[in-house]
């Protein structure tokens, strides 16, 4: 059995996390770790889940794992990252809004242990990104536009999916999301630029994910949608990914996962 710590495991995703792997004969749970100020400390991560007791306290630190589960914040993740490498263990993240920095530290610490690092852990969004990267091929001269949606309460924007989205469409294309992105438009902002691929945002409700690729021609448009159903699509993912890079040194992502 693979014993899993999880950080940020009072969160949406980490409570999702903890209840389906209690309930998975491929893993052991064996701790859970928020921020130092969190009301969830020292409460039982079974009870915080809603499945019940576990025996295992949330805490600030976590010892004796196999691989980190980390969906908290960036800040969460460092710490996460600093875990997995005192035990040298294994990270699978999925924290959004890091900076190139903070992806750096991830990609350096490969070098000695196993990174798991996506935005997203839905083989569906990595098939839609890979559509979406021969439809830029395909059609040149389509002008492209993502629209993505969650939640009220998602702290970040642009979703760290709907960048990649935009990243892998704009290195189909031979430029650089840095180069062609335009986030959102508001305003006289003049006539749309050939390159440019236009990301938007919404926040409402209780929506768990939607993104959008728009190719639009002058007589035509084709359009292709992903949409969550469940958080637990997320889960199920992130715990797939915890199976794929355990014993494994080096930085992957979910198109490694995809491709198994």
């Amino acid at each position: 059995m693979i014993r899993i710590a999880i950080s940020g495991a009072a969160g949406r995703m980490g409570r999702r996390i903890a209840a389906i792997a209690a309930g998975d004969a491929r893993f052991q749970l064996v701790a859970a770790t928020e921020a130092p100020s969190h009301p969830a400390l020292g409460s039982d991560l079974g009870e915080v889940a809603g499945i019940g007791a576990l025996g295992i306290d949330v805490s600030c630190e976590a010892h004796d794992f196999d691989v980190m589960v980390d969906f908290s914040t960036p800040n969460g993740a460092m710490a996460a990252l600093d875990a997995a490498i005192d035990e040298n263990a294994a990270i699978v993240s999925g924290t959004t809004g890091l900076s190139e920095n903070q992806m750096g530290r991830l990609r350096t610490a490969s070098e000695g242990i196993g990174v798991f690092y996506a935005s997203n852990f839905s083989v569906g969004i990595a098939a839609l990104r890979r559509i979406a990267s021969e439809l830029a091929t395909l059609l040149p001269n389509a002008d492209i536009e993502i629209v993505e949606a969650h939640h009220r309460s998602k702290v970040d924007s642009p979703s760290g999916t709907a960048i990649d989205l935009a990243r892998s469409i704009a290195e189909a294309r031979g430029a650089t999301i840095e180069n062609v992105a335009r986030f959102g438009r508001n305003g006289a902002v003049g006539p749309r630029h050939d390159e440019e691929i236009g990301i938007h945002s919404v926040r409402g409700g209780g929506i768990v994910g939607d993104h959008m690729g728009i190719f639009a021609l002058p007589n035509e448009v084709i359009a292709i949608e992903h949409r969550a159903i469940s958080r637990d699509l997320f889960a199920s993912g992130a715990l797939d990914a915890v199976a794929f890079i355990f014993g494994k040194i080096g930085f992957y992502g979910i198109q490694d996962l995809l491709s198994t």
